[in-house]
């Protein structure tokens, strides 16, 4: 059976982007990826994918609409089925997003619908929370607004700053990601309305994301 074709789109290290590597480089797994984007030249993410012999390309366009028009055009040269966010730290064209409607998801470090957007953990620890984690979610035109397809929680705790939680927090960003993307290639996701369906009741992937000492 073919490998789904899967395009990474990033802005910076690219720890995400390596945990997609490793599970990609298992021959088992139903995803593989073939193009990886950034939008900043010295991004260390490139350097990952080069390690990893997957192609990749700078796009740095201020112009928003020709960015997108640029990626676009990319991903479809790669013939990418879905795109990955990890770590992208632009906004993209309505447009753009509306083309990879249900084909295109991103991580986001917060227990969506709670702390969208820049800071997550700064706002976690400013609200009291006792719990946070990270969320894979399908894009919309609205900022980490999507349908939900993954969670994975940790605690917060009482000495935690911004640092201390995010490092928490990364680590299960790594179990979450290549875990969701598996359920997409496997086509174990549906879609409805603002929820997302995930075939057979609670996975045991997912149920075994507790939350982390």
């Amino acid at each position: 059976m073919a490998k789904l074709r899967v395009g990474v789109l990033i802005s910076g290290r690219g720890s995400n982007l390596q945990a997609l590597i490793e599970a990609a480089a298992d021959p088992a797994y139903p995803a593989e990826i073939v193009l990886v984007i950034s939008n900043r030249a010295e991004a260390q993410g490139l350097q990952r994918a080069a390690e990893a012999g997957i192609p990749r390309e700078v796009i740095a366009e201020p112009d928003r609409t020709a960015f997108a028009a640029a990626t676009d055009a990319a991903l479809r040269r790669h013939r990418v089925e879905l795109v990955a966010l990890a770590g992208f730290m632009r906004l993209l064209d309505t447009g753009f997003v509306e083309a990879w409607r249900d084909r295109m998801i991103n991580i986001h470090p917060s227990l969506l619908p709670s702390f969208p957007g820049l800071h997550p953990q700064r706002q976690a620890l400013a609200a009291g929370a006792r719990f946070s984690g990270c969320t894979v979610h399908f894009v919309r035109a609205e900022t980490d607004s999507g349908p939900i397809i993954a969670q994975a929680v940790v605690p917060v705790h009482d000495d935690d700053d911004e640092e201390r939680l995010a490092a928490r927090i990364l680590a299960q960003e790594h179990r979450l990601y290549p875990l969701a993307l598996r359920l997409y290639a496997e086509g174990r996701l549906r879609i409805d309305g603002k929820r997302v369906i995930v075939a057979g009741s609670k996975p045991p992937e997912i149920a075994a994301l507790n939350p982390a000492p």
